[in-house]
């Protein structure tokens, strides 16, 4: 494994992922359109951002963390990868987004799997790109289903885990026996009454003392910022979702992704310990690992996005 503390800075050089002052790209750069694709008999959503040269680009396969969809930070990423010369498709999962599916908002980590499994499918079968062998882009918890996913293909090119969920068991260190039992009781009342009278919900994301699946400080007000204003995401979520997560560990998978893999980890990341992230890096055996003095969602804006978007390009640009 490479093993980098804190990184180099992103510089403002030529072909860096930089713009002057800060701008996004031109939409004359790329262009984008939507692209659907099947998952277990559901339609899903996708879009491709399709960079303006080279000819059948590098494509970067992406989806978004916990409980999100794919317009909550993710376009920002996929237009600098395009404004770099690769293509770049994201994704709702089923029952998220424009895509179509029940139950609405359910975290389900193996039905996401599979999905993003299926997005990667559609991808190979895109025209005007490379895609026979994508790249895996995850952040947050589908930064753990991108290892998952590489680890069973060995057509994938390359990985970029961003402040990775790898352990769902940290959910249970983190977690006080109240909460503990309080989200048990809430999930095994969704599971009972969900057939016949609809799903019991829970927020996604609250305050500390909440009963939602993410609450540690500052959290709900840094998620509620990447919705973007035309939004109609509601904070809730099946109860049930509680439970899938302490026992969702692709940790275990990562010493079985054979292609480079970029695990970039936060030193303030309340959510995803950074040793934990640094664990899976130490198991893959083509592992870069950056660490960086961020919070779990400073990679979405301002320099906290700098540089990890710098870091993901330069990283790319090794392995391609």
């Amino acid at each position: 494994m490479t093993r980098d503390s804190h990184g180099p800075e992103p510089t403002t050089a030529a072909g860096d992922s930089r713009l002057p002052g800060g701008g996004r790209p031109s939409r004359y750069d790329f262009s984008t359109r939507g692209v659907t694709f099947d998952s277990g008999g559901t339609a899903c959503s996708g879009r491709l951002y399709l960079p303006d040269r080279p000819a059948d680009p590098p494509v970067v396969v992406m989806a978004h963390g916990f409980g999100a969809e794919q317009s909550f930070g993710l376009p920002r990423f996929a237009e600098r990868f395009a404004e770099a010369g690769l293509a770049a498709f994201t994704f709702d999962y089923r029952g998220f987004g424009d895509s179509e599916g029940e139950s609405r908002g359910l975290v389900s980590p193996g039905r996401q799997v599979a999905d993003y499994r299926a997005a990667v499918d559609r991808v190979r079968r895109l025209p005007a790109v490379d895609g026979a062998r994508p790249i895996l882009w995850g952040t947050s918890l589908s930064g753990g289903h991108v290892l998952r996913v590489a680890a069973a293909d060995a057509r994938i090119r390359a990985v970029v885990a961003q402040v990775p969920m790898v352990d769902g068991r940290t959910f249970l260190r983190s977690r006080s026996p109240r909460y503990l039992l309080r989200a048990t009781a809430a999930g095994i009342r969704d599971r009972l009454q969900s057939p016949l009278f609809g799903p019991h919900e829970v927020p996604v994301v609250g305050d500390p003392g909440d009963l939602a699946g993410i609450v540690e400080p500052g959290a709900r007000r840094a998620y509620l910022d990447l919705l973007p204003p035309e939004s109609d995401w509601e904070n809730a979520m099946p109860a049930r979702s509680l439970l899938a997560l302490p026992r969702y560990r692709p940790v275990a998978d990562a010493g079985d992704v054979a292609c480079p893999t970029l695990f970039l980890a936060g030193d303030r990341d309340d959510l995803v310990p950074v040793d934990r992230v640094a664990a899976a890096a130490d198991a893959a055996p083509n592992s870069t690992f950056v660490r960086l003095p961020i919070g779990h969602f400073d990679v979405y804006d301002g320099e906290g996005f700098e540089s990890a978007v710098g870091h993901q390009l330069t990283f790319l640009r090794s392995v391609l």
